[in-house]
């Protein structure tokens, strides 16, 4: 089970940090991915982590490359979307997924 945490509302230029909590596995073990789906469009990828065993390398969508961080607590069990410099572009609903796996999402709205 992942359970995502930290949306909320946020004003352009701002941060916000989204959190995903699993149970029943060991994220250190996979891949980890942070999806958004936007009002009318399509799920996309957002950012991933690959396992500790593989490195632990992440990939970026371009258009959040230089804002966005991916990165895992393995202590926790939880891995993380650290989103900076937010624009409107940029609100959706956040998912993490791993292993065909998703979580029931956290809404992002940025608005002044």
């Amino acid at each position: 089970q992942l359970v995502e945490s930290g949306g909320g509302l946020v004003q352009p230029g701002g941060s916000l940090r989204l959190s995903c909590v699993a149970s029943g596995t060991i994220i250190r073990l996979y891949t980890m991915g942070w999806y958004r789906q936007a009002s009318g469009k399509q799920r996309e990828l957002v950012a991933a982590i690959t396992s500790v065993t593989s490195g632990g390398s992440t990939n970026y969508a371009d258009s959040v490359k230089g804002r966005f961080t991916i990165f895992r607590d393995n202590t926790e069990n939880t891995v993380y979307l650290q989103m900076n410099s937010l624009n409107p572009e940029d609100a959706a609903v956040y998912y993490c997924y791993s292993r065909g796996v998703w979580g029931q999402g956290t809404l992002v709205t940025v608005s002044s």
